[in-house]
């Protein structure tokens, strides 16, 4: 199976990765290239809801539950007693792509680029200890940086950064 490429966004809570996530899909759209994303969530979620028939299956023991309509379809898998997969068994289940964008996954191996915002409540930096962090977008001026450093409001230079760093060809070019 051919594997999509990747580009991670990390941070710390309140970085502003997931509005850099969503401009960047918007970019990349824009430029005619298919998107997928990958979110990791650190807090129990749930995106069923309560007495639909899909909640009933899932709490009457199903492992996984397939709910799908004719404008989309989604697949819940219930991990009860198993381990969280790890990235790349999720990104296998993916269809093919131009490109898969992960928002988290601070940890994986993956290149990635660090979003760092004053609002945030911790500011250290995490490049310093990740060599997968190929750059970084701020909302303030960071000095004595190795790294790229880009404004965190200019994402067409990300863009441009990411398809350069990931081999994408522009559609639309």
């Amino acid at each position: 199976m051919t594997r999509n490429p990747v580009f991670g966004v990390t941070g710390w809570k309140n970085s502003g990765k997931t509005l850099l996530v969503v401009r960047l899909v918007e970019e990349f759209t824009r430029r005619g290239l298919k998107v997928s994303t990958v979110k990791h969530a650190h807090h129990h979620f749930d995106i069923d809801k309560e007495g639909t028939d899909s909640y009933r299956h899932r709490q009457a023991g199903a492992g996984e539950v397939a709910l799908v309509s004719g404008r989309r379809w989604a697949l819940m898998h219930e991990l009860r007693e198993e381990e969280e997969p790890p990235l790349d068994a999720i990104l296998e289940r993916l269809a093919p792509c131009d490109l898969v964008i992960i928002e988290g996954y601070k940890r994986e191996g993956h290149p990635k680029i660090e979003a760092r915002r004053l609002e945030s409540r911790n500011r250290g930096p995490l490049s310093a200890e990740d060599p997968a962090i190929m750059a970084i977008a701020a909302d303030h001026p960071i000095s004595n940086e190795t790294l790229p450093v880009f404004e965190l409001d200019d994402i067409p230079a990300i863009a441009d950064f990411i398809t350069e760093a990931t081999g994408l060809k522009d559609k639309n070019a």
